[in-house]
């Protein structure tokens, strides 16, 4: 599946199961819940926190496809092809950054 293919998947099941997008403000605010949820299993799974019974059972791959659908609703909300935006942003990380990690003494 493409990321084209994804926001289009996404759209047709907004408006047809899901009945109708959320609005903006409150899809941010879900987004947030999605990214707290898989910040709390990746602390468990490879931090120093123990699991909780409530956290077994979760995966991390269910947790990270939750965000991305949220963030695909935004982006269709407000107009942003994800291609796109992730195609320019390539190009202005490798200008930015095309020697900046390379010369970072953190990362050899």
């Amino acid at each position: 599946m493409t990321i084209e293919q994804a926001q289009q998947q996404v759209d047709q099941w907004i408006n047809t199961t899901g009945v109708r997008y959320f609005n903006e403000l409150t899809n941010l605010g879900i987004l947030m819940e999605e990214v707290g949820e898989l910040s709390r299993l990746m602390v468990r799974q490879y931090g120093e926190q123990s699991f909780k019974e409530s956290d077994k059972g979760k995966e991390l791959s269910d947790e990270m496809a939750d965000v991305l659908w949220v963030l695909i609703c935004l982006a269709n909300q407000t107009g942003i092809n994800l291609t796109e935006a992730l195609e320019k942003n390539f190009e202005k990380k490798n200008l930015r950054d095309k020697d900046r990690h390379k010369e970072n003494d953190k990362l050899i």
